[in-house]
């Protein structure tokens, strides 16, 4: 049965982000090796940004490397940063195709040169593209995020280019990696942990999440659709009541 017919095209999420989990545990099931759990992953990654652009989905974040990930052992981040070299590489004429623009966020000063240069390339040819934005999160961490917001907010109260009694959530706002995307609406889990894991803290206040055991590189468009399914399910209030909202 194909879910797609059953989803109302006049409540798809604006902003999906997805926290792509179990790679590694998914090569250690076929019995490889983890990097090839990272390469299997890129298939779900090509399926889902089509499948986005297709639903109308304007803006995709895909958690792909965070901050403690630098962590892991060395032979897995090596395979990690070439891995996304070569999906770069790969995917720039699926972008193009489906008229898809390329962003990335995080703490990208840390990539490897190489890496950095073939991601800058690809956001460079992409820059124009309109129908769905697609954000990175490359050694990224919200908490340093956070960090560097209110570093730099302090920064600019202390030559008097704010003041303090100006600060507010959009200032914030201003201040993050985020600040020409809108909230997250929803957030999409795989792999049955049931934890955010240090992403977009600020940008999911409101955000429905979605958790489900499916590994990464098994994720496909059904299962897409069933996360879109049960957020259109949801009565989102915002902090107001189910009275206020109908």
């Amino acid at each position: 049965m194909n879910l797609l017919q059953n989803i109302d095209e006049t409540r798809i999420p604006r902003h999906l982000a997805i926290i792509m989990d179990g790679n590694g545990r998914w090569a250690k099931q076929q019995g490889l090796l983890r990097a090839l759990g990272h390469e299997s992953g890129t298939k779900s990654v090509k399926v889902i940004i089509e499948s986005c652009a297709t639903l109308g989905i304007e803006f995709l974040t895909l958690y792909a490397f965070s901050t403690e990930n630098w962590n892991r052992p060395k032979l897995e981040v090596e395979t990690l940063m070439k891995v996304l070299i070569n999906s770069l590489k790969k995917e720039l004429t699926t972008l193009q195709k489906n008229n898809i623009k390329l962003n990335a966020i995080g703490n990208l000063e840390k990539l490897p040169k190489s890496a950095l240069r073939e991601l800058l390339d690809v956001i460079d040819k992409t820059k124009n593209n309109t129908q769905m934005t697609l954000t990175l999160a490359l050694s990224y961490g919200s908490r340093e995020e956070l960090v560097n917001v209110v570093r730099n907010i302090c920064t600019k109260v202390k030559n008097n280019i704010i003041s303090l009694d100006d600060i507010d959530d959009s200032i914030i706002n201003e201040h993050l990696y985020t600040r020409n995307l809108p909230d997250v609406d929803l957030l999409i889990r795989t792999s049955g942990e049931h934890r955010i894991s240090n992403f977009l803290l600020w940008q999911i206040a409101y955000a429905e999440l979605y958790f489900t055991d499916i590994l990464w590189p098994d994720f496909k468009e059904q299962d897409l659709y069933e996360a879109i399914i049960s957020y259109q399910k949801r009565e989102r209030r915002f902090g107001k009541t189910s009275e206020q909202i109908k």
